[in-house]
């Protein structure tokens, strides 16, 4: 059983793929799990009854293609201060997004070979790694989705936006067309810079 305990991360997640990689059986496994009351969060994904759950990586394992965007990024990358209400992802066309948008997520959809420009990886607070868009991928969203946002939030972003020295025009610029809003992008640009 503690040949078990070493696969539980900080944050008290054990994963089911991670031990039976590690050499676990499934039997051993679900026996501890069992024992030790720990709560199945999603598929192959069980939280010690001690352990405060970390919905983004949660919903990363349920979904590991999709990417967190949109209110989700902006948050993550500090242009706005107000956490989402709604969990917010983006995922390619066709898949099913049914269960998904039953439990509440917020579901974006983008051409197969869009969905991977601009990804990266952000280390949450729980110290999970989980998928999110850069900056300038997130400005693109925003601009090309701006009636789903608050005109407060809107602004909010892409003021804080320009005033970053993180910021890199030239990606920017090169992901506009790419999301058909290059016009608009080069308008609030202007205007800001």
């Amino acid at each position: 059983m503690e040949a078990i305990a070493q696969f539980i991360d900080e944050s008290g997640l054990l994963l089911t793929k991670e031990a039976l990689r590690g050499g676990i059986k499934k039997d051993n496994f679900y026996r501890f799990v069992a024992d030790n009351h720990f709560e199945k969060v999603a598929q192959g994904v069980y939280l010690s009854p001690e352990a405060w759950e970390d919905s983004a990586f949660v919903l990363h394992q349920r979904c590991p293609q999709a990417v967190f965007s949109h209110d989700e990024a902006l948050f993550y990358h500090e242009l706005i201060d107000r956490e989402p209400m709604e969990q917010t992802i983006t995922i390619y066309s066709g898949y099913n997004t049914q269960k998904l948008k039953a439990s509440g997520i917020k579901v974006f959809t983008v051409k197969k070979e869009l969905l991977n420009i601009g990804r990266t990886e952000y280390k949450n607070s729980f110290g999970h790694m989980i998928p999110i868009y850069d900056l300038e991928r997130t400005i693109c969203d925003l601009v090309r989705n701006r009636s789903s946002f608050e005109i407060q939030d809107f602004q909010t972003a892409i003021k804080n936006y320009t005033r970053r020295t993180d910021r890199d025009l030239n990606r920017l610029m090169s992901y506009a067309p790419l999301f058909r809003v290059e016009k608009l992008i080069r308008q609030y640009m202007e205007v800001l810079l």
